[in-house]
């Protein structure tokens, strides 16, 4: 599998110069790994000279701050977006089950097959243990945000008494964690799950959520 959705010499030229800049970096930076990239090859992809990356973005620790600053924002925006679906839950077992199975489908398809979803969790995964003071952005716009969101989201559903009153934060993070379980390894192997595969993955995950948290 490509270490980016797609291949491309030089990026589209419609896109403004600073733009053409990050999404050639991401795509490097993902295919040669923070140590292996360098400005020249992101200015040739990036149909730019080097002083012009220079004055927008700075050195390649700059560059790499500001992929990752870009691509959180991106992702975090989609999030929301996604989250503006979160399902109305009754106390039935079903609904609770058929409403975080639909949710948990979206998001899973979204990372899946989003570039933007894909190149932030392969910088993250690959990057983060070797450079973690580069990854600010991405716990202040990505974690930072998201989090919160999500467990104000199942603090309200424990409020309406359809799950076990728990601390939200981690009842946020128990359910990605669950609803991720198989598709991390999957997609870390180069699989890409098409939209029945991730529906599939949600409910099961899903199901093991419902049997831990539901209210019987």
């Amino acid at each position: 599998m490509n270490a980016y959705p797609f291949d491309m010499n030089v990026i589209e030229t419609k896109l403004s110069k600073r733009d053409r800049i990050l999404e050639a970096a991401a795509a490097i930076l993902c295919q040669d790994g923070f140590a292996g990239a360098s400005i020249d090859a992101v200015a040739t992809r990036a149909n730019v000279s080097r002083q012009t990356i220079y004055n927008h973005v700075g050195d390649k620790e700059g560059l790499f701050k500001a992929v990752i600053k870009e691509l959180a924002e991106r992702s975090t925006e989609h999030f929301f977006e996604m989250l503006e679906e979160f399902p109305d839950i009754d106390n039935s077992d079903d609904s609770l089950q058929s409403g975080l199975s639909a949710f948990g489908t979206r998001i899973l398809y979204h990372m899946t097959h989003d570039k933007t979803a894909r190149w932030l969790m392969r910088l993250v995964q690959n990057e983060g243990e070797r450079y973690p003071e580069l990854l600010s952005g991405w716990r202040e716009y990505g974690p930072g945000r998201k989090n919160p969101a999500l467990a104000a989201k199942f603090a309200s559903l424990a409020h309406a008494g359809v799950i076990r009153r728990e601390d939200p934060t981690l009842t946020a993070r128990q359910f990605m964690a669950l609803l991720t379980a198989e598709w991390r390894p999957e997609t870390q192997l180069g699989h890409l799950p098409d939209e029945e595969t991730c529906r599939a993955m949600a409910e099961r995950g899903v199901r093991a959520f419902v049997a831990a948290y539901a209210i019987k």
